[in-house]
């Protein structure tokens, strides 16, 4: 198994490695693969952050990050990742783990210092994120009381996010429209979608 930087070669082989991850997960079908291909052209995305693991010469897992929005500015500091994707039949073996933990290591060698996500606790938390309420740090269109305990941080610089509280927004290409999806979709094979359920997001 091999963890190194993505190049601009790889990019159709990881689109279709997220779309497989995500497919039919959250909802009918996946938009994971558009956003990260909206992603590469984003003046917040960092190359130097933008990992794949490889098994046998084949793509089988892939992590991006982009820099955070804070009242209007990109910030230099501070980061998101996502999507994180691995092939479904690999997953549950380490992987998305083994990508974490290597580009978080990576992001402090590189002199970030601290990263936002949004997910689901009682998974991040064995990385060290807690929610971003704790200092306070929130997200557009949420309440500075309410605790929204799917936003979470991790400061790779202690003490560092005590003078950095505020509002903070994802880059806006984790939003894309229907026709949009509709249009990208047909460069990838035809997959089913599921029928739709509350649950959805």
């Amino acid at each position: 198994m091999n963890l190194r930087l993505e190049t601009e070669n790889d990019y159709k082989e990881t689109e279709h490695v997220t779309r497989e991850a995500f497919w039919n997960v959250y909802r009918p079908g996946c938009n994971e693969h558009l956003i990260l291909h909206r992603l590469r052209k984003s003046s917040t995305f960092i190359k130097d952050l933008d990992y794949v693991v490889e098994e046998k010469g084949i793509i089988i897992g892939n992590i991006i990050y982009t820099k955070m929005i804070k009242e209007g500015n990109i910030c230099e500091n501070i980061i998101a990742f996502g999507p994180v994707s691995v092939l479904p039949k690999f997953q549950n073996q380490g992987i998305g783990s083994l990508l974490i933990t290597k580009t978080l290591q990576r992001s402090k060698d590189l002199g970030f210092k601290a990263v936002l996500i949004t997910g689901n606790p009682k998974y991040y938390k064995k990385f060290g994120f807690i929610s971003a309420s704790k200092y306070s740090i929130h997200l557009p269109n949420f309440s500075i009381d309410d605790e929204a305990v799917f936003f979470m941080v991790k400061e790779l610089e202690d003490g560092y996010l005590m003078k950095h509280s505020g509002t903070y927004s994802f880059d806006t290409n984790f939003d894309s429209s229907d026709l949009e999806l509709e249009n990208f979709e047909k460069q990838f094979p035809y997959k089913k979608k599921r029928d739709s359920k509350p649950s959805d997001l």
